[in-house]
C-alpha cells in the first residue's frame, strides 16, 4: 500500500475520539462554571445586604445633621456634622432618654426571666411527663398561636385596671411567669423531644426526681434553645410599642420605644434629636445580638442532642 493512502488512513475512532475533549478540559469548563455562580450569587447577596444596611446607615448619617439637610440632601455623608443632637436628644423630654433606657431594660429582663423560667417548665411537662388531656392541652396551646393581640387587649386591659396595676411594669412582666408565649413553648416542647429519653430512665434507676433530671439532666443541654428564647424575648420586648403604650401613661415610666414617638408629638418634630436617640435605643440590640448570634444560630438548626 502506498505511503500516502497510509498517512491518510483514519485512526480507530475517526473523527468521535478528536471531539471528546481531554478531562482538563472538562475540569476547567467546569471549574469556571462554578466560578460564575458564585460570582452572581456574591454580587446578589452584596445588592440584598446593601439595601437593608442603607436605612440604618441612612439613620446614623441623620442623627448628626440639622433639619433643612436630613430631607434636602441625599448623600450619605452630612453636609456638617452636628453632635449637639445626642445631648439634646438626650434632654428633650420631661425626664432624661436614661430614664427610659432604665424603663425598658427593666421590663425586658423581668420578660426574659419570665419566659426562660415558665415556658421551659411547662415544655417539659408537655414533653416528659404522662398525664391525661395532655395532647388536647397542647393543642389548645398551639391554638393560641393564632389568636390576633387586638383580641385581648381590651379584657386584658379591664383586669390589670380592676386590679389597680395601671402605670406599673406588672402588667407588662407577670404575663411572662405564666407561660403566655406558646411559640417559646412550642420551641422548647421540639429541643426536650430532641433529647434521649435514656437519658430520664438512667437518671431515674439512679433516684432522681423530675426536679433534678430537669435541672441536672437536661437543663444543660437546653443551652441553645434557652439562648434562642432569651435572644427573641428581649427583641420583641425592646421593640414593644403598643401594650407599653396601652399600660404606662406616666412619663416617669414610659419607656423607650414611647418616649421616641413622643418626639413627633410636639409641634416641629427635632428630626435630628429623634435620630440621634434611635441610634442610641439600637446598641443594646446589637450588642444582645452580637454577643448570642452564636446560640441564635444553633437554636434555630438543632432541635436537641446531635
Amino acid at each position: 500500500m502506498p505511503t500516502e493512502l497510509l498517512d491518510r488512513t483514519p485512526a480507530p475512532g475517526g473523527a468521535q475520539a478528536a471531539a471528546v475533549p481531554p478531562r482538563e478540559v472538562v475540569k476547567a469548563a467546569a471549574r469556571r462554571r462554578r466560578r460564575h455562580k458564585a460570582l452572581i450569587k456574591h454580587l446578589l447577596l452584596i445588592v440584598a445586604g446593601t439595601a437593608m444596611v442603607y436605612p440604618l446607615v441612612w439613620m446614623v448619617s441623620a442623627s448628626v445633621r440639622h433639619n433643612w439637610d436630613i430631607f434636602g440632601n441625599l448623600n450619605l455623608l452630612p453636609s456638617e456634622f452636628v453632635w449637639q443632637n445626642y445631648p439634646d436628644g438626650w434632654n428633650a423630654q420631661s425626664f432624661s432618654f436614661g430614664t427610659y433606657l432604665r424603663n425598658s431594660l427593666t421590663i425586658t429582663l423581668g420578660v426574659i426571666t419570665g419566659n426562660l423560667v415558665s415556658c421551659t417548665l411547662a415544655a417539659y411537662g408537655f414533653s416528659r411527663l404522662r398525664w391525661r388531656g395532655r395532647k388536647i392541652a397542647f393543642g389548645f396551646m398551639l391554638m393560641t398561636l393564632m389568636l390576633p393581640l387586638y383580641v385581648l387587649i381590651i379584657p386584658q386591659f379591664v383586669m390589670w385596671s380592676r386590679l389597680g396595676l395601671v402605670n406599673t411594669f406588672a402588667p407588662l412582666i407577670v404575663p411572662s411567669f405564666l407561660a403566655t408565649s406558646p411559640f417559646f413553648i412550642f420551641l422548647l416542647v421540639q429541643f426536650f423531644r430532641g433529647i434521649p429519653s435514656q437519658l430520664d430512665e438512667a437518671a431515674k434507676i439512679d433516684g432522681a426526681g423530675h426536679f433534678r433530671i430537669f435541672f441536672q439532666v437536661l437543663l444543660p443541654n437546653l443551652t441553645p434553645a434557652l439562648g434562642t428564647t432569651a435572644i427573641f424575648s428581649f427583641i420583641w420586648t425592646w421593640n414593644d410599642f403598643l401594650s407599653q403604650l396601652l399600660y404606662l401613661t406616666r412619663p416617669e415610666n414610659q419607656t423607650v420605644a414611647v418616649a421616641l414617638r413622643n418626639f413627633a408629638d410636639a409641634e416641629g418634630t427635632s428630626w435630628g434629636p429623634l435620630f440621634a436617640m434611635s441610634t442610641v435605643s439600637l446598641i443594646p440590640v446589637f450588642a444582645v445580638f452580637l454577643f448570642g448570634q452564636r446560640f441564635l444560630v444553633q437554636g434555630i438548626a438543632t432541635t436537641g442532642l446531635k
